[in-house]
C-alpha cells in the first residue's frame, strides 16, 4: 500500500542534550488515520513540527507526499493542512474572515476561496455563525473553525495535533465525526496526535505508542490489545508484607504476574473462569483479598505493559495544563 509519509531515523535534539524525538521509523499509508499516542512531553508535537517543516530535524530523513522535508519544504507545505494544538484564529475577525485569511496565505484567489470557505463552514456546521466574531465562539466552535482553516487548501494530508484537547466529552465525540468524515468521504490521509485512549481506539486505523521520544509499539488498536495475550486481573491482599506471586503463578491459565507495591497485575486466559480460581486459592491459604478487578485488554493496558505507567494519569495532567494556558491567554487579551 502506498505510503504518503515515511520517516527513517527521525531525530530532534534540543540544546545538544535533550532528545525529544529519538530515531523514530514509521510510515503512514494513503487514506488512513494514523495516530501518535503518548503523554505530554513524549515527542508527539515535535514529530509533527518536523514533518510540517517548521522545525528542522537533527538526524534522519522523512518525506511527505513524496517530498523531502529538508530539501523540498515548500512542496511539503503545499500538500498538507495543519490543525495545531493551540487555537490560532484571530478573535477580532469573524469565522469566515479567518478562513479567507488562511486562503490568502496559501495564495488562493478570493473567487475560489470564498466558495471553499462557505463549503467548509457548512461541513463543520458553522454557517450560521460565519459572520460572528471568533471571540464569541465556544471551545468546540473554535476547534471546528481550526479544522476548516486547515482544509482550505484541500490538502492531501491533514495533521491534527491533539484535535480535541480541552473539549467536553460530547463536543469531542462530535469532532470525531468530522474527522471520520474526512477519511470516509474525501479519502484524506490524517496524522493525529492524542493522549486520549478512546480517541485513538475509535478513530485510528493504526497507532504508534510513543514515550520519551521513542516509538515502543505500532499496530492496529485491536492488534495491540491482542498482543497482551489475555485478560488483565488486578488484585490486592490485606497482608501487605506477604508476596503471593509464586502462589498465583501455580494457577492454570495464568500467563504472567507482576507485583508493584501491594498490587498484583495478573495476565490470564479466560479471566471469567480463572479469576475465581485465584481467589479461592488465596483464601484457602489464609490470604484476604481486599481489591479485585478483571478487565479486557485496553489501550491503557497496552501502554502500561510497554511503559510501566498508565495513560489515565496523563489525561488529567494534560487537561489541566491546557485549561491554564487558555485562561492565561484570554487574560492577556483583556
Amino acid at each position: 500500500m502506498e505510503e504518503v509519509i515515511v520517516a527513517e531515523g527521525l531525530t530532534r535534539v534540543f540544546n545538544k542534550s535533550l532528545v525529544a524525538v529519538d530515531h523514530v521509523d514509521f510510515g503512514v499509508r494513503k487514506g488512513e488515520i494514523f495516530g501518535f499516542l503518548g503523554p505530554n512531553g513524549a515527542g508527539k508535537t515535535t514529530t509533527i513540527n518536523m514533518l510540517i517543516t517548521v522545525l528542522k530535524s537533527t538526524e534522519g530523513d522523512a518525506t511527505v507526499c513524496g517530498f523531502d522535508i529538508k530539501k523540498e519544504a515548500s512542496d511539503v507545505r503545499s500538500c498538507i493542512g495543519v490543525v495545531p494544538q493551540e487555537y490560532t484564529a484571530d478573535e477580532d475577525l469573524t469565522g469566515l474572515e479567518n478562513i479567507l485569511l488562511c486562503a490568502d496565505l496559501y495564495g488562493i484567489p478570493r473567487k475560489v476561496s470564498k466558495q471553499r470557505a462557505n463549503e467548509l463552514l457548512e461541513l463543520v456546521e458553522l454557517s450560521k455563525f460565519k459572520d460572528k466574531k471568533v471571540e464569541t465562539y465556544s471551545g468546540g466552535m473554535r476547534r471546528r473553525l481550526e479544522l476548516a482553516c486547515g482544509l482550505i487548501n484541500r490538502p492531501e494530508v491533514l495533521f491534527l495535533d491533539e484535535p480535541t484537547l480541552g473539549l467536553d466529552v460530547q463536543t469531542r465525540r462530535a469532532t470525531w465525526g468530522y474527522i471520520k468524515r474526512l477519511k470516509e468521504e474525501f479519502g484524506m490521509t490524517l496524522f493525529m496526535t492524542t493522549h486520549y485512549l478512546e480517541e485513538a481506539d475509535s478513530l485510528c486505523d493504526r497507532v504508534a505508542i510513543i514515550d520519551q521520544g521513542k516509538i515502543i509499539a505500532l499496530d492496529t488498536p485491536d492488534a495491540l490489545k491482542e498482543s497482551l495475550g489475555g485478560d488483565i486481573m488486578t488484585l490486592a491482599i490485606e497482608q501487605k508484607e506477604a508476596d503471593v506471586t509464586g502462589l498465583i503463578e501455580t494457577t492454570p491459565r495464568v500467563k504472567e504476574v507482576k507485583k508493584q507495591d501491594n498490587i498484583y497485575r495478573v495476565k490470564v486466559e479466560n479471566g471469567e473462569e480463572t479469576a475465581p480460581q485465584i481467589l479461592s486459592l488465596l483464601m484457602a491459604k489464609g490470604y484476604k483479598v481486599v481489591n479485585l478487578s478483571l478487565t479486557k485488554p485496553t489501550l491503557d493496558e497496552v501502554y502500561l505493559e510497554y511503559t510501566g505507567k498508565s495513560m489515565r494519569e496523563e489525561e488529567a495532567t494534560q487537561e489541566s495544563m491546557f485549561s491554564k494556558r487558555i485562561t492565561m491567554r484570554r487574560a492577556r487579551h483583556r
